[in-house]
Formats: structure tokens, C-alpha cells, sequence
């Protein structure tokens, strides 16, 4: 009986978008996720999920179209958002996916829900999205309502903002993480 070989022809590495491990919208300023998400979900646009490389072009057009964002596209600026999307195209391929890239953050009333649940925990670790959302529908956001904390109108949105966020980011997610600090 003979020994098979198996022969593996190397071929050159190309970028291969490859959905990150790792929560890589942290990694993006706030600038540039904001108009990352603006483009992602701008209903006039291509339905088809976007690219790092979509975005770029878009960003490059706006700049020869004099749109407000064009300010920060001189690939000389170290803070250029034309900079910023190229060391993250070196970094993950023109090809990933531009959704991922979006941060996401609770409103400041979500937030202020988020520290309330924080303030209350004995541990760090069980103030998660869904020890939040939990929270919520035991009846702390309408005590927050009652103590003038929040409005009445927000305790319909947060909820569906909370739910959105595990969505998301799952249950267990730490919900420091999605905190908007102002």
C-alpha cells in the first residue's frame, strides 16, 4: 500500500472578509461611525450590505462635491477620516462588512436607566443588557418616571432601544459598554 501526498499549492493571501471576532466599531471614531451608520441606512442607497470600499468611495465623492465631512478627508491630516478608513481597510479588507463598524450607544436616558441598575448591582458583572431590560419591565423605569429622572413619554422608546441593543449585542453584553458618556 502506497502513501498518499497530498499536494497543497500555496497561493497568494487576499483579503477575505472575514466577520471580526471582536467588537471592531469601538475601534472607529465617533465621526466616522456616525456616518458610517447615516450611509448604511440611508433608505435611497444601494439595499445590498455595504463595504468598507463602498464607504470609502462615498466619502471621496461627497469630498469633491464640497459636502461639510470633506474638511476631514486631506489624507495629509493624521485625524483624517479618509485616513481612518484606510487603516481600517489595511487592517480588516475593502471588502468587510461597514455595519460592523458602527458604534452603537444608548440615548442619555437609557444611559441614566443603565447607571441606576450599576449604582444597584453587588457586582459589575450582572449589570449586563439583559439584567437592564429586566430591570425595566420590573418596574424601574416607571419609579425613574415617578422620581422626575426620566419623562414620561421615554418608557415605550427605551424599552425598544434596550431591546434593539441585545439584539445587537446579546444579553450578556455588559451594559457599561454601549454607555453614552457626555
Amino acid at each position: 500500500m502506497g502513501v498518499c501526498r497530498i499536494r497543497v499549492r500555496q497561493t497568494p493571501r487576499a483579503h477575505v472578509a472575514i466577520r471580526p471576532f471582536i467588537d471592531v466599531a469601538l475601534r472607529v471614531s465617533p465621526r466616522l461611525s456616525a456616518i458610517i451608520e447615516k450611509l448604511v441606512n440611508d433608505a435611497d442607497r444601494d439595499p445590498s450590505p455595504q463595504t468598507l470600499e463602498d464607504i470609502r468611495a462615498i466619502l471621496l465623492k461627497r469630498a469633491s462635491s464640497g459636502a461639510p465631512e470633506a474638511e476631514f478627508l486631506h489624507p495629509h491630516d493624521e485625524s483624517s477620516l479618509l485616513v481612518e478608513i484606510d487603516r481600517l481597510i489595511e487592517e480588516y479588507g475593502s471588502e468587510a462588512c461597514a455595519s460592523d463598524f458602527c458604534g452603537a450607544t444608548a440615548s442619555e436616558g437609557l444611559s441614566r436607566v443603565i447607571q441606576e441598575v450599576i449604582d444597584h448591582t453587588t457586582t459589575r458583572r450582572s449589570a449586563t443588557l439583559g439584567a437592564v431590560r429586566d430591570a425595566m419591565v420590573s418596574g424601574l423605569t416607571p419609579r425613574l418616571i415617578g422620581d422626575g429622572v426620566l419623562d414620561e413619554d421615554d418608557e415605550g422608546p427605551l424599552l425598544a432601544e434596550i431591546e434593539e441593543l441585545i439584539r445587537r449585542y446579546g444579553r450578556d453584553t455588559l451594559a457599561e459598554t454601549v454607555m453614552r458618556f457626555e
